[in-house]
């Protein structure tokens, strides 16, 4: 499939923009983290981590480093595995009092969205869940920057912030370039401490956002190439992490992968599978991953009715050869992306998961407000949206 034709739309001719921040990656590259910070202003920040990385030698390096570099540091270690807002107005107050001038964030995406919903907050006044939806948050943010502690999420290149509103149980999704990290450290040495659980849930999520990225309405050259290449990467290493979180090779190739599915994602935005796996963990407190892994096949069926053209790079990327049918490929894919779920030891269901049938109606109705939503290749309506949830039951 040519560049120039790919759905017969002439993407070489269209205009694309593409938001990464700096990016500094390698073993040992946490040491770099105070000299970023004090290159940014940074003279008294706010460390936003949480109680497990508090236990791991990361947190500590960390502290030690900025101290012997003459930077002062608050921290909040009180991060949800899913964002809370009532953690994220917690850790702006501790900010506030603090005197703090910028944030670096040490921990998996749940950590990276609380320090964004801190910077939003510390910028803008007011709650973090009025800023749901696009472009909401308008002055300048303080500088951040993220350190990311699994491969999985990309909040550290991404223009995403996702928060959970308990009132409502659901999570909000907050987009805005203002979003992106100022610099992004990436140090593969931090995965050998990540349980295989949390390895597996981190991988799905690489290959939901390598997936929806290329099959975004909003896809471009740039996102198309981080895609294809970070989906051959992670098919190829995650079993290899999870099986022995020692495997240096395994590790640095989760590490590339995250980054560049999340290079991918930020800028092409995503698709069903994520505007229906938001709701579930607002409601259930469940692993994004884990539901990720469960929706995406069914989303990827779901699309492929209409067209199944992005599914074939996708397929032909981890090694799948081409059915007689598009839509057959698009159906090898997603048995495969279900298969390497069960390989890793994901749920298959979203009854495992504590979704109820009775949930069905509410869950669809958040789907369909999230902003994902607008980027998947086919509009579903509330319907169709419902009757995916019930085929993930």
């Amino acid at each position: 499939m040519s560049w120039g034709t790919r759905y017969g739309e002439d993407v070489t001719s269209s205009i694309a923009k593409f938001h990464t921040p700096e990016i500094i990656v390698g073993r040992g590259a946490l040491a770099e983290v105070p000299r970023t910070a004090a290159a940014l202003g940074m003279r008294r920040l706010m460390i936003v981590s949480d109680r497990t990385i508090e236990q791991t030698p990361w947190y500590d390096e960390l502290v030690d480093q900025l101290t012997r570099a003459g930077l002062q540091a608050v921290s909040y270690l009180d991060v949800s595995p899913n964002p809370r807002a009532q953690e994220i107005s917690a850790a702006h107050e501790r900010y506030h009092d603090g005197g703090c001038d910028g944030i670096a964030a040490l921990g998996g995406g749940s950590v990276i969205d609380a320090a964004k919903g801190v910077a939003i907050v510390a910028a803008n006044g007011g709650h973090i869940l009025q800023y749901e939806g696009i472009d909401r948050a308008v002055s300048p943010l303080p500088p951040l920057v993220a350190a990311p502690t699994t491969a999985g999420s990309g909040a550290d290149v991404s223009q995403f912030c996702i928060v959970s509103d308990v009132k409502r149980r659901t999570k909000v999704t907050i987009i805005g370039r203002s979003l992106v990290p100022d610099v992004s450290v990436i140090d593969p040495r931090v995965l050998a401490t990540v349980t295989p659980q949390v390895t597996a849930q981190c991988g799905m999520d690489v290959i939901t956002h390598c997936i929806e990225a290329y099959a975004s309405v909003a896809h471009n050259r740039l996102t198309d190439s981080h895609a294809l290449q970070s989906i051959s990467t992670v098919w190829s290493a995650l079993e290899r992490l999870v099986d022995d979180p020692s495997n240096v090779t395994a590790g640095d190739d989760m590490a590339f992968a995250s980054m560049e599915a999340g290079m991918a994602f930020t800028n092409a935005i995503l698709g069903a599978a994520h505007a229906m796996s938001h709701p579930v963990g607002g409601l259930c407190d469940a692993p994004h991953g884990a539901i990720n892994a469960v929706v995406l096949p069914h989303v990827i069926r779901f699309n492929a009715e209409t067209d199944a053209d992005p599914y074939l790079d996708l397929a032909a990327a981890i090694g799948i050869s081409p059915a007689s049918t598009g839509r057959g490929t698009a159906d090898l894919l997603a048995a495969e992306v279900a298969a390497m779920a069960r390989r890793v030891n994901l749920p298959d269901s979203l009854v495992s998961l504590g979704v109820r049938l009775d949930d069905v109606e509410l869950l669809a109705r958040h789907a369909l407000a999230d902003a994902c939503m607008t980027t998947n290749p086919r509009q579903p309506t509330l319907v169709q949206v419902e009757n995916l949830y019930r085929a993930a039951l």
